[in-house]
């Protein structure tokens, strides 16, 4: 069932077969995941990298963790356990089709955000993580959509943003809602520049 295992920031993790092994985008939004503190929602946990990094660092925070593959539900599981984790919890959800009807301090979310046609469709649970639709905005669009009916008026959502998937349409929906973005990182890669974002309202930036 483990498909490959690695060791960060003094946590040790599993990566299950058919579950999305953290990349170069996973490793930059872990360096600031820790900073939302409260209650935390994480949507597309796969092996429960940010979640287990907020748990363990604030061990105040109530973390949940949601992904629409179960495998990468149960990977988050064990890897909370493996590393004694007792403040986080994990669902199987589709975004936020099954995350309780509540408000949350903070949201982490590492979309699929590849611009992917019908030939390059995997076929297994793993192609949740990398395929973003035609135009790699199915579920970014998705998730802007929704994520404002979670958040607290003085929450901060953790969001990544390629350059594959048209930024600029992400700051205009988010602007025209009067939500406030920040740059926490930016890092350019062979085919694509990865962004870090904070999202926020106004009142939150005061």
């Amino acid at each position: 069932m483990i498909s490959s295992s690695f060791e960060f920031k003094g946590l040790n993790f599993d990566v299950f077969r058919q579950v999305y092994p953290p990349q170069e985008d996973s490793f930059m939004l872990a360096e600031f995941s820790p900073l939302l503190k409260g209650n935390i929602l994480e949507i597309g946990c796969g092996c429960g990298i940010q979640s287990v990094l907020n748990a363990v660092s604030n061990p105040e925070n109530t973390v949940l963790g949601a992904d629409i593959n179960p495998l990468a539900v149960k990977n988050s599981v064990h890897n909370a356990s493996k590393n004694k984790i007792k403040n986080a919890e994990f669902i199987n959800s589709d975004l936020f089709s099954n995350v309780p009807s509540r408000l949350f301090d903070g949201i982490i979310f590492n979309p699929p955000y590849l611009p992917t046609s019908e030939s390059e469709v995997l076929s297994d649970y793993e192609n949740y993580a990398y395929d973003g639709g035609a135009d790699g905005r199915e579920t970014v669009d998705s998730f802007l959509k929704q994520f404002g009916n979670f958040l607290k008026p003085n929450g901060s959502v953790l969001f990544v943003q390629s350059s594959l998937n048209s930024p600029e349409k992400t700051f205009d929906y988010l602007n025209d809602r009067n939500f406030k973005v920040k740059i926490l990182a930016e890092k350019p890669f062979f085919f694509e520049k990865i962004q870090i974002m904070l999202i926020c309202t106004a009142s939150a930036l005061q």
